[in-house]
């Protein structure tokens, strides 16, 4: 996957269209990622220990991976990855601009 644990991404499609965040989780076996503050779900907790309270709490659910791009750095754009090989490793750049991406 291209996408990476801290990266800046805006939803392309689906009811958070236009929302840009911070990654938080990425789960390559589903090609699935958490993204901060969108695709907000309610769950509905059950008190586990005496004293503790229970309730509604918002939680961040999973989107397809497909569904965001990477905002680059320098231009601020939302964009697609490319790779380039610098002194034996593999570089994130961006696609608009040429930026190495961190």
């Amino acid at each position: 996957m291209k996408i990476r644990k801290g990266d800046n991404v805006q939803v392309l499609s689906g009811n958070d269209k236009g929302k840009t965040g911070e990654v938080l989780e990425v789960i390559p076996k589903t090609q699935k990622i958490i993204v901060k503050g969108v695709n907000i779900r309610k769950k509905h907790v059950k008190p586990r220990k005496q004293g503790e309270e229970g309730g509604i709490i918002p939680v961040e659910c999973a989107i397809h991976a497909s569904k965001v791009n990477v905002v680059c750095a320098k231009c601020g754009k939302a964009t697609r990855i490319g790779y380039e090989i610098e002194k034996d490793e593999k570089v994130r750049v961006c696609k608009k601009c040429g930026a190495k991406l961190k």
